[in-house]
């Protein structure tokens, strides 16, 4: 249980079908409105990822977030990152946040759920066979939909996406 932890715990995720996020340690798709959303939303706020997850950005720390890094690895760092050694660790160093942003990997998303507040998904309309990470099913007895938008489709991509808000009951 966390002592103390953010006002609002959110996880953010884009999902293929099947609960679909990543393959090859990279994002499935890269849609620009989702990435946009995604900077739009967690800019000035921490965010909260496993080394994986850290360890595929190509530029490093995202800027302007405060950056926590979930690792095992007692002796890991990383220029502009604070580490943890679990979700509660993580949260406790965020107690002070008015919202904290989970974004990743599969892992994590699975740790985050029970306790988090609101979902930001972008729901991608598409199959991933050779996925190999996964967002753990959303039990949506648990969650009321707030905002769900139409689809839209990704002009360079050619898929069809929506973004669909959620808070937990």
């Amino acid at each position: 249980m966390i002592a103390e932890r953010p006002q609002v715990i959110s996880i953010i995720v884009a999902c293929a079908g099947a609960g679909a996020i990543g393959r090859g340690g990279d994002l499935l798709f890269h849609i620009s409105d989702d990435l946009k959303r995604f900077k739009r939303l967690t800019m000035g706020k921490p965010v909260i990822m496993g080394r994986k997850t850290f360890e595929s950005f190509p530029n490093g720390a995202l800027p302007g977030r405060r950056n926590v890094v979930i690792t095992r690895q007692a002796d890991y760092s990383a220029p502009s990152v604070e580490t943890a050694q679990s979700l509660d660790d993580a949260l406790s160093m965020c107690a002070g946040a008015d919202e904290v942003f989970v974004i990743g990997g599969g892992e994590i998303y699975r740790q985050a759920l029970p306790a988090a507040d609101r979902i930001y998904l972008t729901e991608i309309d598409a199959e991933v066979p050779d996925a190999d990470t996964f967002m753990p099913e959303i039990d949506m007895t648990k969650w009321s939909v707030t905002e769900a938008s139409a689809y839209m489709t990704d002009p360079r991509k050619g898929v069809r996406y929506r973004f669909v808000d959620m808070v937990s009951r």
